[in-house]
């Protein structure tokens, strides 16, 4: 059985996940981005290959552990993709939104994908037919939309998320969720309505660790798959790694 590791360092959080023989089997937060605790999961998990998808300035010695280890690949806009990117500046691109295009046109080929990444940010993915991608948009994701206004205001608490809360808030709490989460709501249905007025035969897939907090109030037409990310990952580690 052969296993491959792909690590996911984002923003906020740390994660990996494991696949057996390209089956997804878990999904874990790290600790903390040290090179002994990647040198441990080596060790656990003995990976054949290893794949790294990165948005943060992570320790290198980080990746000489995977290299010594394993195949090892790190994401980057030179890596081999089944997809290709915008014209311009495709180094700017995220190395997290490249995972979940590629995914998308590993799972629905011959369609247009919009994907949508809710993390620090919300990101807004567009790969058409043809396997392009070109583009999307971001804008600011929950946690940030609940801190700014706690920060920038003088008497609004900082809240923590929750999918249960009315439409019209009866308190500081429920007013600021309702504002925050139905906003994005309603962000999210529009910008895919947009998109499905111009593209016909348009699959909408949603992902990203706040998505729970969503999944009550969006259109049925969204497609949620919490693992998106890692499966694009995987798809590229196999693509790279030979």
């Amino acid at each position: 059985m052969q296993t491959t590791l792909c690590f996911d360092f984002g923003n906020t959080r740390l994660k990996y996940a494991v696949f057996e023989d390209g089956t997804f089997k878990t999904l874990a937060v790290m600790e903390d981005g040290l090179p002994e605790t990647i040198q441990k999961l080596v060790q656990q998990y003995r990976p054949a290959k290893t794949i790294l998808s990165s948005v943060i300035h992570h320790d290198a010695g980080i990746e000489t552990i995977l290299a010594q280890s394993s195949k090892f690949h790190k994401l980057t806009y030179a890596s081999k993709l089944p997809v290709t990117t915008p014209v311009g500046k495709p180094e700017t691109i995220g190395a997290d939104r490249l995972a979940l295009v590629c995914a998308a046109v590993h799972l629905n080929p011959g369609k247009h994908n919009l994907v949508i990444g809710l993390g620090s940010c919300i990101t807004f993915n567009f790969v058409n037919k043809f396997n392009a991608f070109l583009g999307g948009s971001i804008s600011p994701g929950l946690e940030m939309r609940l801190k700014a206004m706690h920060e920038h205001t003088a008497l609004l608490p900082l809240v923590a998320p929750n999918w249960n809360f009315p439409l019209i808030g009866y308190d500081t709490r429920t007013n600021l969720l309702s504002g925050a989460i139905l906003g994005m709501a309603k962000e999210i249905d529009g910008i895919a309505d947009e998109y499905a007025l111009r593209y016909n035969n348009l699959t909408v897939m949603l992902t990203g660790g706040d998505m729970p907090f969503f999944e009550p109030h969006l259109k049925g037409r969204i497609i949620t798959n919490p693992h998106l990310l890692y499966e694009g990952l995987y798809a590229i580690s196999e693509l790279n790694n030979g």
